[in-house]
């Protein structure tokens, strides 16, 4: 169902604004991520995705079709009554409802949006003078224009869920990917350029598949890496299965900054970033009566033979510094931090007993002179290994 006669001016104007639009969407394309780089020549894009949006009429295989866009309820709604445990299930179930688009279908949607957006412009151009049938007749090619969107829209999630079901296992979850693939679509359908001569469906897909992409570089990971080191990961990792099934056995680091050009200082970094962390509750052996963490050194915990021995060395220093006088001890004590784990210097030590530092230096020399005889240190030689 197309604009009201009235309206038929509004919507050919549209078409020619949105034409020439085309500059400034390809700025915008180039602030995301520049299509043309990515994207091959027009007639492989359309075998691609032509191909891709065959796999998604299958996934709808034995659903029920609409040709009507005038429902303006969201397809992607959960049904209340019906609903089954498989939430998956039930949204394939939802968006089959809404048959496939041939080309001359998406002009006709692609026109219907045009001309919903120039009316909108018109509108919101408008200073109070507009003529209030006229005014009428826009507002009735917005709304229809909105309803062009949303069929569009609804008639392509199979091709999300289609694509969605190539990145499934990579730490999303499968709803997760067709969500993120469903915001790509929406772009692709606000940015999509009918006079390019190929489908929509072609050029939806690049968009798709930016979206779960960048969804899955952002989100897949516990740590969060940049996206262009994922694309390094994710490089390093096919060329290293190509070099496994060329020679047998895993490549070398040597091998692999050959044939990526780069050193292999750096690909072993890169294989570092792209190590998946592992929890230290993951069960081990059969029984999973135990668990990762269980192997793992805690650096910090005190080592009974260890701390049994600090204890033995702790009782035998108080036992020699008890053959000193009480001020030798003590001024070996606090130069050693043996009472509070804190050294002292000289002058701290001499403001405490009231002297020169160079008095407790001449103490101190002379009581470890005595401490150095073998009646007193024989004792403690033990400890020094």
């Amino acid at each position: 169902r197309g604009p009201k006669p009235g309206a038929k001016a509004a919507a050919e104007a549209a078409g020619k604004s949105g034409r020439e639009s085309t500059s400034d969407d390809a700025d915008e394309i180039d602030v995301d991520e520049d299509l043309d780089d990515v994207t091959p020549d027009v007639s492989e894009l359309a075998e691609e995705g032509d191909a891709a949006k065959a796999g998604a009429a299958a996934t709808g295989t034995g659903f029920v079709y609409s040709d009507a866009d005038d429902d303006d309820a969201p397809v992607q709604q959960v049904m209340s009554a019906g609903a089954t445990a498989d939430p998956v299930k039930d949204y394939l179930k939802q968006i089959g409802k809404v048959a496939l688009l041939n080309a001359e279908q998406e002009v006709d949607l692609a026109l219907r949006i045009e001309a919903g957006l120039f009316a909108e412009e018109k509108i919101n151009a408008d200073d109070g003078s507009m003529d209030p049938k006229l005014k009428r007749e826009l507002e009735f090619v917005i709304h229809d224009g909105k309803r062009a969107k949303n069929h569009l829209l609804e008639a392509n999630l199979r091709l999300v869920v289609s694509l969605a079901k190539r990145y499934t296992g990579r730490g999303m979850l499968f709803l997760d990917l067709i969500q993120e693939g469903n915001l790509g679509l929406i772009r692709a359908v606000e940015k999509f350029d009918y006079t390019k001569g190929f489908k929509f469906s072609t050029y939806a897909t690049w968009w798709i598949r930016q979206a779960i992409t960048r969804a899955m570089a952002d989100q897949a990971r516990t740590i969060r890496i940049p996206v262009h080191m994922v694309e390094v990961i994710n490089k390093l990792a096919r060329v290293q299965r190509q070099m496994l099934q060329d020679l047998g056995r895993e490549p070398t680091p040597e091998e692999l900054a050959l044939e990526l050009d780069m050193t292999p200082e750096k690909v072993v970094e890169v294989q570092k970033y792209g190590r998946e962390p592992i929890s230290l509750h993951t069960p081990l052996g059969e029984d999973g009566d135990s668990e990762f963490g269980d192997l793992i050194e805690d650096s910090e915990a005190v080592v009974p033979a260890d701390a049994v021995s600090f204890t033995l060395l702790q009782e035998q220093l108080h036992s020699v510094l008890d053959t000193l006088s009480e001020r030798e001890a003590g001024v070996v004590a606090m130069r050693f931090g043996l009472t509070d784990g804190q050294p002292k210097t000289l002058d701290e030590i001499g403001k405490v007993y009231g002297v020169t530092r160079e008095r407790i230096r001449q103490i101190e020399s002379k009581t470890m002179s005595k401490l150095r005889h073998p009646s007193r240190s024989q004792v403690l030689r033990d400890y020094l290994d």
